[in-house]
């Protein structure tokens, strides 16, 4: 007997693409995820770009997300240009402007989570067997030429790393674009001290569109079908499908096994690979990108570019779509395009007014770099020579501080700049300091402040005071790392050195403006409203110390001329 027909895939041609909703891909163990397959009307073999995620391949950028998409259309306008824009979908690409180029566009619905059942466990490495299996399966139909290249954003970049470390046969480029490779340092516990970024993202981008939400789900406006699948489950029925990503996190506090099989072995990946940085979002993208660079093998075909503005917008513009695409042609066509002779390294050095310039480099970090110590002073100062007396500053956190307040703590600033200075590179921060307590969180910020007093964050850096011990054969005096794998109560009243990595930046600072250091012990929604942590909850009073025999200092990324 014929098998029955499938009850929800099917193909049409509309706006000058050949799409199939709901291609069925059968897992090895049985279960069958969901995908939609654009590509050409005419016959033949393409290459294949293929995403597999969380956030539901049938909904529409505009609905799921409605201020990012008005915010980014009217900063960017050509985005409406050449495209219908009726298959924008958040963080991944638009179909309608690759498949008139000749490429095959693949959305796969991760397990659970849009039109595919299963249970739903985000990041899994379940979902990497399953990734692997796709990446196959795309580069095996005959519409396909055999070459699979993985491009998306955040969640359809960060496992891009781990499955190009198990080489899928057909899997031929990558571009994690603004995606993490350490689930325990890039986004789940920053410095040791746990993110609570999860808890809100699990409420609001993943539980409405889990498999199961049925009739209760948005719609996709192109098909008038829910975008979370064709059955509606109870809320008891879909706690019972998925993991409680925030509370399971909340069972790791330390870097073992669990979070091991989440993150990437970075020194296994050999896949061609444009990796794009934001200059923001420290709290989760960025450090994951220049890792992702920097720890890959030497031999691997990899290049850097690192941008600025939302943590969208560019991916979508003609920026990120001219230097995709040409990425993607000379790996997955075969074109000779002259991208072999593509610098390694592609920055946009950030300058004030959020103004950012093109730079072409040959290596990160580069190579010019004027490492640069500033040293904690007295009167909160930060200066290029090592106070000679011994001195103090002290702060308490205050664990009943209300989320809209801005948290205590010392802040040390520089003289005004003669001449502009760029900070491009890695940032670290060597403090010295003694507690009253066992335990304790630190939350450092790199700002750069005007004449007028106002300022900008240029960047972060986090460290649980328990978990300060370092990996040798890993830290690098610009990069510190910390293994996370036990914490060590400390002595109150003893000084300790905290070496504390600070994330990635580019910033010029000019004539007239200051470089400050603001040191605390908590955050709160009034200084980060995404990144906030769950830092130490009992008062505890912080001293710096500084001057003398006690050698706190910022290490800074100085790029001459």
């Amino acid at each position: 007997m014929d098998p029955a027909p499938d009850p929800h895939a099917r193909t049409e041609v509309r706006d000058r693409m050949r799409i199939t909703w709901h291609q069925p891909i059968a897992m090895d163990d049985g279960l069958v995820l969901r995908a939609d397959v654009y590509r050409p009307v005419e016959d033949g073999r393409c290459p294949v770009i293929l995403t597999y995620g969380i956030y539901a391949k049938g909904l529409a950028y505009q609905d799921g997300y409605p201020l990012q998409w008005e915010k980014m259309v009217a900063d960017y306008p050509e985005i409406l240009a050449g495209s219908t824009n009726k298959y924008q979908n958040w963080e991944t690409t638009d179909p309608e402007r690759w498949v008139p180029h000749g490429y095959a566009v693949v959305r796969v619905d991760s397990r659970g989570a849009g039109w595919s059942p299963g249970f739903m466990d985000p990041a899994s490495p379940k979902e990497i067997d399953d990734l692997y299996q796709c990446i196959e399966w795309a580069g095996t139909q005959p519409w396909s030429n055999g070459k699979v290249g993985m491009l998306g954003i955040s969640y359809y970049a960060g496992n891009q790393w781990r499955v190009a470390g198990r080489h899928p046969p057909h899997l031929a480029a990558i571009i994690p674009w603004e995606g993490q490779n350490d689930r325990y340092r890039d986004s789940g516990y920053h410095g040791g001290i746990l993110c609570q970024f999860q808890e809100r993202w699990a409420k609001h981008q993943v539980a409405n569109i889990q498999y199961g939400r049925g009739d209760r789900a948005k719609r996709n406006p192109n098909t008038g079908e829910s975008v979370a699948g064709p059955v509606t489950l109870s809320d008891e029925e879909l706690a019972k499908n998925r993991v409680d990503a925030f509370e399971e996190l909340k069972k790791h506090p330390l870097d073992d096994e669990w979070h091991r099989s989440r993150s990437a072995d970075l020194s296994l990946v050999r896949t061609p690979l444009l990796t794009c940085a934001n200059w923001g979002g420290q709290g989760i993208h960025p450090r994951g990108n220049f890792n992702g660079y920097t720890e890959t093998p030497e031999d691997t075909p990899k290049w850097l570019e690192a941008h600025g503005d939302s943590h969208w917008s560019l991916f979508s513009t003609d920026y990120g779509f001219d230097l995709q695409k040409r990425f993607f042609d000379y790996f997955l066509k075969g074109i000779q395009n002259g991208w072999d002779g593509q610098p390694r390294v592609q920055l946009n050095i950030r300058h004030p007014s959020e103004r950012f310039v093109l730079r072409r480099e040959n290596e990160w970090p580069l190579a010019r770099t004027q490492w640069t110590k500033m040293f904690l002073g007295p009167n909160g100062t930060l200066a290029a020579v090592k106070p000679v007396q011994e001195g103090t500053a002290s702060f308490d956190n205050d664990p009943d501080l209300p989320p809209n307040q801005h948290a205590p703590g010392v802040v040390f600033c520089s003289a005004l700049l003669d001449t502009a200075m760029e900070l491009t590179g890695p940032v670290a921060l060597y403090l010295n300091a003694c507690l009253d307590q066992p335990d304790a969180t630190w939350i450092v910020t790199l700002r750069d402040v005007a004449p007028d007093g106002s300022s900008r964050t240029v960047t972060k850096g986090w460290l649980r005071a328990s978990q300060r011990e370092l990996d040798a054969g890993k830290s690098r005096p610009h990069q510190p790392y910390q293994k996370h794998l036990r914490r060590e109560v400390l002595e109150p009243g003893r000084s300790y050195e905290y070496a504390i990595e600070i994330r990635e930046t580019s910033n010029v600072f000019l004539p007239g403006h200051r470089i400050a250091l603001d040191i605390k012990g908590q955050d709160t929604t009034a200084e980060d409203p995404i990144w906030v942590h769950t830092c130490n909850a009992i008062r505890t009073r912080h001293i710096v110390q500084f001057g003398g025999k006690f050698d706190s200092h910022l290490l800074l990324p100085v790029i001459p001329g």
